[in-house]
């Protein structure tokens, strides 16, 4: 039977031959493909554009133009395609705590509920800060990432709480993500999310928020990042670090526009033009 258009582009795009099995197995094995074949990135907001989380946007954007984005843009292309794929599941949002335990951020983070035979499951292809594996929805549930991380989930509220009703933490390399882990060797949260049902307008808010406010991560830094087999690459603002298991890591400065274009396209697989780069508040003019 032929696939969906809209799919087999998203496979062709993550290298997937065929579909994933509707199973734990499928699940961790399309996103990790995604992850690693779809650059997180927020270089339409530096640039003085607008970010979508509208699913014909959001598909044109990240498969069609081969972009990437942030994680509205991620999870939404994300649930589409395992929709299409024969999953079933839904969006859930999410306050990040990670690089600021303390603070009672907003909303602005979106991940996916993916209902397997065994039960619930969590995905998230859009947290740009570390690799987040699938993880069965169970209080003390633990998961190793490729790059040597533990992540462990908690219930630690009744729905409707505040941060939310569960914690997802990460212990393990802190090069291995973007710059906001504290420790190699203890457990800090992620973020913390609920149950509630997501209407498509409040993911539409929590994306322009994300793309707006002025105390929005997205809006002070530009962050580019992608996910590698046995590591993590990111580079925020013009610090870039290549993270590999078991190998010499890369960090360095760029130094002027041209380096930070062609250091998107051999690490991140983005082909900027040199009029989109002179657009991003990085280098004088």
């Amino acid at each position: 039977m032929a696939l969906p258009p809209r799919l087999r582009a998203y496979l062709d795009r993550i290298g997937m031959a065929e579909p994933p099995s509707l199973d734990a197995g499928g699940l961790c094995a399309i996103q990790a493909a995604h992850r690693r074949a779809i650059p997180f990135e927020n270089l339409s907001v530096r640039m003085g554009g607008s970010v979508s989380s509208e699913a014909d946007t959001v598909f044109d954007k990240l498969v069609t133009q081969e972009r990437g984005g942030f994680c509205f843009e991620h999870n939404r292309l994300f649930a589409d395609m395992l929709a299409l794929a024969g999953f079933s599941c839904r969006l859930l949002l999410a306050r990040v705590l990670l690089g600021n335990p303390e603070a009672m951020p907003p909303r602005t983070h979106c991940l996916l509920l993916v209902a397997l035979e065994d039960g619930d499951w969590i995905a998230d292809a859009g947290f740009g800060g570390a690799y987040a594996p699938p993880m069965p929805l169970a209080d003390g549930a633990e998961a190793q990432s490729r790059d040597g991380a533990l992540h462990r989930l908690r219930h630690c509220a009744d729905e409707g709480a505040l941060p939310g009703s569960w914690l997802l933490h990460r212990k393990g390399p802190r090069l291995a993500g973007d710059g906001r882990a504290q420790s190699d060797d203890a457990w800090e949260p992620q973020y913390a999310f609920d149950m509630a049902m997501v209407a498509e307008a409040d993911l539409a808010i929590g994306c322009h928020w994300s793309a707006t406010h002025p105390t929005s991560r997205f809006t002070n830094h530009t962050i580019v990042s992608l996910c590698l087999p046995d590591g993590f690459a990111s580079m925020v603002d013009r610090d870039l670090t290549v993270w590999r298991k078991g190998h010499e890591v890369d960090r360095r400065k760029v130094v002027d526009a041209d380096e930070y274009r062609d250091v998107l396209e051999a690490h991140f697989g983005l082909a900027m033009g040199p009029a989109d780069i002179a657009r991003l508040p990085l280098f004088p003019a």
